[in-house]
């Protein structure tokens, strides 16, 4: 007899390749500008009625261990975000005042999510999300590619290979928490 974690990740395997399916035969699935690994990750949530953290711990874990998978996820990915899209144009058209107003809510925004977040998870996990953000953000620089799509190429890439990165990752913010003189309680 399954048990209940395991029936909750085969019904979101089976969400997931409902959903890259869908998108791969018609990119307006994915609204809007909106993110087509977000449009996945809410569809898991929604179907198996669960945190949006505990559907992205599942969306990760099932991509993880289905390799098939998470070259299809990927390849859904840059098929929307680098392929069907230009996106950045909708910001671009917004007068100065627009834009100034726009950039200034994702700033407050974030500071309050990474402040929330150091109290609730510590400090070491908002230095990981920290560093996450800036690898993507190379990478979409590099590339000349979407932040988004630049994230889910990271993480396809560290799904790959989690035992090599997760340590990795670790020591280097351990590093540099012990640079600006953290102290763990």
């Amino acid at each position: 007899m399954a048990s209940v974690e395991d029936e909750s990740r085969l019904k979101a395997e089976d969400v997931i390749k409902q959903e890259i399916a869908a998108v791969g035969l018609d990119h307006l699935v994915v609204k809007g500008s909106g993110c087509a690994a977000c449009h996945v990750l809410f569809k898991v949530k929604e179907a198996l009625q669960v945190s949006e953290q505990e559907a992205a711990d599942l969306l990760s874990e099932v991509l993880m261990d289905n390799e098939q998978l998470n070259n299809e996820f990927i390849s859904m990915v840059e098929d929307i975000h680098m392929k069907a899209r230009m996106m950045g144009l909708t910001f671009a058209i917004k007068t100065r005042e627009a834009k100034d107003r726009y950039i200034d809510a994702n700033l407050k925004n974030t500071i309050s999510e990474l402040q929330a977040d150091a109290s609730v998870y510590g400090t070491e996990i908002v230095m990981r999300r920290l560093l996450l953000s800036n690898i993507a953000l190379n990478i979409a620089q590099n590339l000349g590619i979407d932040y988004h799509a630049a994230m889910e190429e990271l993480y396809y890439y560290m799904r790959k290979h989690d035992r090599d990165i997760h340590g990795e990752m670790m020591q280097a913010i351990r590093s540099l928490l012990a640079k600006v003189g953290y102290q763990k309680d």
